[in-house]
This record gives C-alpha cells, sequence and structure tokens, in this order.
C-alpha cells in the first residue's frame, strides 16, 4: 500500500471515527444498487443464461420497487449494458455518502449440481468456495487497462485482501445480509446457503453497510431459468426491497427533528475482527473474563409489551450464554430464529435504563453496541417504542 493510500485510509476512519451515523442532515436513506458485471464483462456464463443481464433486471425492478418510497434515493452504479471499473462502483456510493450498498450477481460452477442463494459480507475466510466466489467477482481488475490503482492486489488471490471495514459497519451488513437470505428462503422457498464471509475488493472499499448477493446459480439448469424469467426476477426483486425496506425501517429516522436510535461509533483502531460465519471459533476464556460488572442488570418487565435490550453482537457461532463467554457480562440472552444469531444484554422497561446497559455493555468492549426495542416478542424500531414513530 502506497503512502497516499494510507493517508486516504487512516482519513476515512477518521471521518467514521466521528459517529457513523444515518441520515445525515435529515436527508433521504440512500441505496446503492450495483448490478454485477456489465458490457465486456459477462460474468457467469451457461444455458444461455447471461449473469450481466439479469443482475442488471433485477436490480432495475429492486429500485423501481424502492422509488415508490419517498423517503429513498435510489443511486445505480449503472442502468444499462455498460462496463464499470471495479474501483467505480464504490467510489459512486461512498461520494454519494450511501446508507447502503447492495452488490447483485449470480452464482455459477462447472459441476452444474450446486444451486441456493447465498449473500456475502466482506471478511477474511477460509473456506474454498467463498474464496472461488470472490475470484469470479474481483475477476473483473484482469479486464481494466489501469490496474496500479488496485496497488498489487491479485484477483486470483482474494484472502490477501485485509479488511479496513470497521466493526459498527460489519455488523450492519451482517444484520442487512440475514434478512435478504431470511426474505429468499422463508417467503420465495429458495435454498438457504447462507450468510457468508469472503474478501470482496468492491465491499472492502465501500465507506457503508454492503452486502454481495448471489441469486442463484445460472449453471444449475432449473435454477437458471427461474432467474432468467420476468416471474423469477419480480420475486427476487420484492424480496430484496422488502429486506431493505425492514433495514432501513430498524436503523433510519428520517427528519432532522425526530427520535434517532443511537447508533455505534468506531475509531481508526477499531477494524473487523470476526471470524467468518461458517468457521467462527470460541475466543479463549480467559481472554474475555475481566471485572464483574459496575452497573445493575435489570430483569425483564412488561410495559405496554415494550422491553429494551441492548444487541451487543450477531455471530453464526452458538455460544452458551454465561458471563465467561461475553466479557463478564450477565443476563445474556440470544435469537437463533435467523441465518445469524444476535446477542442481547439485559432486558428493561426503561430506555433510560437501557442507554445505562448500552454504556457497560460498550465499557466491556462491544462498542459496536446498540439499544434495540421488542413489543409482544417481536422487535420495533425504538422510535415506535418510544412513541416518536
Amino acid at each position: 500500500m502506497t503512502e497516499n493510500m494510507k493517508l486516504k485510509l487512516v482519513f476515512l476512519l477518521f471521518i467514521i471515527s466521528c459517529g457513523y451515523t444515518f441520515a445525515q442532515d435529515g436527508g433521504k436513506f440512500k441505496v446503492v444498487l450495483d448490478a454485477g458485471h456489465g458490457g465486456k464483462d459477462f460474468g457467469a456464463l451457461y444455458h444461455g443464461y447471461v449473469e450481466k443481464n439479469i443482475a442488471l433486471n433485477v436490480a432495475l425492478k429492486v429500485g423501481k420497487l424502492l422509488e415508490q418510497d419517498n423517503a429513498v434515493q435510489v443511486i445505480y452504479t449503472r442502468k444499462t449494458d455498460v462496463f464499470v471499473e471495479l474501483s467505480e462502483r464504490p467510489n459512486i456510493a461512498n461520494r454519494a455518502n450511501a446508507d447502503l450498498f447492495i452488490s447483485i450477481h449470480c452464482n455459477g460452477e462447472p459441476k452444474k449440481s450446486a444451486f441456493g442463494t447465498e449473500t456475502f459480507i466482506m471478511g477474511p475466510t477460509k473456506n474454498a468456495s467463498n474464496l472461488e466466489v470472490a475470484k469470479k467477482e474481483n475477476a473483473v481488475i484482469k479486464l481494466e487497462k489501469d490496474k496500479e490503482k488496485y496497488e498489487g492486489f491479485d484477483p486470483n488471490k482474494p484472502e490477501s485482501l485485509v479488511s479496513t471495514q470497521p466493526e459498527a459497519i460489519l455488523n450492519n451488513s451482517i444484520d442487512m445480509a440475514s434478512k435478504i437470505q431470511d426474505g429468499f428462503t422463508s417467503t420465495l422457498k429458495r435454498k438457504n446457503r447462507g450468510v457468508k464471509y469472503a474478501p470482496f475488493w468492491v465491499l472492502n472499499k465501500a465507506a457503508m453497510p454492503g452486502v454481495v448477493i448471489e441469486l442463484g446459480f445460472v449453471s444449475y439448469e432449473q435454477e437458471g431459468a427461474f432467474l432468467n424469467s420476468e416471474d423469477g426476477q419480480d420475486d427476487m426483486a420484492k424480496a430484496i426491497a422488502k429486506a431493505i425496506q425492514s433495514y432501513k425501517k430498524e436503523y433510519y429516522t428520517g427528519g432532522g427533528t425526530e427520535y434517532k436510535e443511537p447508533v455505534a461509533t468506531a475509531t481508526a483502531t477499531t477494524v473487523a475482527t470476526n471470524r467468518p460465519v461458517a468457521e467462527a471459533k470460541p475466543v479463549e476464556k480467559e481472554k474475555l473474563v475481566s471485572k464483574p460488572e459496575t452497573k445493575p442488570v435489570v430483569k425483564e418487565v412488561a410495559n405496554n409489551g415494550v422491553v429494551f435490550k441492548v444487541q451487543i453482537s450477531a455471530s453464526g457461532k452458538s455460544l452458551e450464554t454465561v458471563p465467561e463467554n461475553f466479557k463478564g457480562l450477565t443476563n445474556i440472552t440470544k435469537d437463533a430464529g435467523a441465518a445469524v444469531i444476535k446477542y442481547y444484554y439485559g432486558a428493561t422497561d426503561s430506555y433510560e435504563q437501557a442507554k445505562v446497559l448500552l454504556t457497560t455493555a460498550k465499557e466491556k468492549g462491544y462498542t459496536s453496541a446498540f439499544v434495540v426495542a421488542f413489543k409482544g416478542g417481536k422487535k420495533i424500531t425504538v422510535q415506535e417504542a418510544l412513541g416518536k414513530k
């Protein structure tokens, strides 16, 4: 990495350290839809099904659905069959100060037997199939004339890409990916290949939560036919748009005077250390034990059915909810109902007390923790819980 790029990276992380927030200045919720490949880059091509065309069609359909909400601004990396350099895709999102980056792709493999949907977030992995997906999506670099801007990055060795994304952004990416996969599998009944980590150059350079969606395998003829059909593309687009709207409702509040849910902050030294979902390993217990809590833990109570908790982490690893696994914190619960398990600390009917619990969690090292709310066992936004919908 050149000295110039190091300075740029430090500057970017400094900006993030000032507080990663949504809806700055009460503006619209900005979503960048990135249709993978395009122009001379066809992507996966099997049975006459072309990845670049399917990805574009689905992206345009997602955008059309989102644009029905006047609080959403949709930005496209391409709207026609043109070649867009890999470096320009996250640049478009960064210049727009976007809230989400959604990159849409299709999978393919020579045995023509694999099928199902999977959604990736930025992260290291040793899984061969995950690395193979990253290789294919990073391979567009080979079609570009100016490779110097990638500073020697070899798309054939994606494992060499070191994540620079703060944990706060990574955690939100996990939630976005989980919502997408849940929609594909629970509503559309597509095979769930899960939420996965892989070293995607395009995600690593995006300064906001982002995911790479693999809609399915065009190499599997039956699935390719579904993805190439108008009905199939409509169904996938609806599921993605619904997931984005759910994410927006949970994390974003527009308007300058409305209540805004606390969000995590990150510093230049807070970088992603999460292990791959499929490969997560428990950290040695002695490294997690710390001094006892100094703040009270409130038992769950019901006040109009609203309960506040603090989400401290999300992982593919199921951990026993004992203090030694959570840096000494007690009263830990977990939600294993989605692709990624979410862990919560404390429970109270008081938002003020929830903020005390949040402070405790952050003091214990969970710097990207945030308050969440439930009513009748169902997750709602904090602003809804406070009657400021």
